[in-house]
């Protein structure tokens, strides 16, 4: 095997695949990168994998291809190596059981790894239909940060994932929070319908990395149980699958309240920045306390003997007052996640459920995005 190749591209799709590569491979050849360049069909292409068995990433990028061949080296060694080479091209060659990295005057020699040892990666399921790379990434960001992050009961770790026609639902929670999205996009036939439970860690990974290219492709197995078990997602010339989470989810959408007793209107960024400096004095696991009057909010922490810290922000508030206490934590990931000048928080009662939203375009219509948060008992 013998190419050529522009440092940053080699830099670039090595970091990409490698996020794959399992900390401690159940087997030693998962450790491996398997590098395959040429070949047929791909005369001038290289295409770089990995996988764990639960996660596979291919990336393909244009290369001088002078003899065809495969090889399979250790991922992360040659992630770093590629990471600090100098600015200069790369020429990738083997000898015997050598790979010979040369860039510039730096030349590295690495071990190969038992290239036929290493497993088959996993079909594409078929292709369901693409979405705007840029809008997924933001969409999987505002619901992964709901997704659970105990193990112990993996159903509560995913983001679902229902298509309906032209609409795709994300949701996910950690039963203490609930993050619900809509967003549109193009599928492959009309009426596609499918619903899937896809590890949070790995879609937002995933879709945080495809933003290279306009579109991301989006393939599942829908109501006919083909490619079932697998999801895949495709764009700029890099693909990745993974394997679906098992189990029922949460019925979610019974959690939403149909109708609310009043509601508030907040600027988002002072908002923020008030939650965070009030929680400084916030003990472990104790809530920063909203009371809510006409005009203002006051935000209040610590009790007693306690350190305290109180601070009031102007608020809009349609409906009777109310005193309102949240962890703040999860405060502050969904005021951060809104995407929206104005926050708006709307309410039931001080002990049920509330829904943190931005302030929708025009009256009447349904937010894209919803963030509902169980509140924190008061004491007394």
């Amino acid at each position: 095997m013998k190419f050529r190749i522009d440092r940053d591209a080699l830099a670039d799709a090595v970091a990409w695949t490698a996020r794959t590569l399992p900390p401690r491979p159940p087997v030693p050849v998962l450790a491996g990168m398997h590098i395959e360049a040429g070949g047929e069909g791909n005369e001038d292409r290289l295409r770089l994998s990995a996988f764990d068995y639960e996660v596979s990433a291919q990336v393909s990028t244009d290369i001088e291809v002078e003899e065809a061949g495969t090889v399979l080296v250790s991922g992360r060694l040659l992630a770093e190596i590629s990471r600090n080479l100098p600015p200069h091209p790369v020429e990738i060659t083997t000898d015997g059981a050598k790979v010979m990295v040369r860039c510039g005057s730096a030349k590295f020699t690495l071990l190969t790894m038992p290239v036929e040892d290493y497993p088959t990666l996993p079909e594409m399921p078929p292709a369901a239909g693409s979405v705007g790379s840029d809008e997924f990434a933001a969409a999987v960001s505002q619901v992964a940060i709901a997704a659970g992050k105990d193990d112990t009961i993996p159903m509560l770790t995913g983001v679902r994932v229902e298509i309906e026609g032209e609409t795709v639902t994300l949701a996910s929670t950690d039963r203490y929070r609930l993050a619900v999205r809509e967003l549109h996009w193009k599928p492959e036939r009309p009426d596609f319908s499918a619903v899937a439970l896809v590890p949070a860690k790995t879609l937002a990974d995933t879709a945080k990395s495809l933003t290279s290219g306009a579109e991301v492709s989006i393939a599942l197995g829908g109501t006919s149980g083909a490619g079932d078990g697998m999801i895949g997602f495709a764009g700029g010339g890099r693909r990745t699958t993974s394997r679906l989470l098992d189990g029922d989810f949460v019925k979610y959408r019974s959690l939403l309240p149909s109708e609310y007793a009043g509601h508030a209107e907040i600027h988002t960024a002072p908002f923020i920045e008030a939650v965070k400096r009030v929680s400084l004095v916030a003990e472990r696991n104790t809530p920063v306390r909203l009371s809510f009057r006409q005009g203002e909010v006051v935000l209040e922490a610590g009790t007693g003997d306690e350190a305290q810290a109180v601070e009031a922000l102007e608020a809009e508030l349609e409906g009777e007052d109310i005193d309102i206490a949240f962890n703040p934590g999860f405060l502050q990931e969904g005021l951060q996640a809104i995407g929206s000048d104005v926050a708006r928080l709307s309410f039931t009662t001080p002990t049920k459920p509330a829904v943190l939203t931005g302030k929708p375009p025009e009256e009447g219509s349904n937010p894209n995005y919803r963030y509902l948060i169980m509140p924190v008992r008061l004491s007394g």
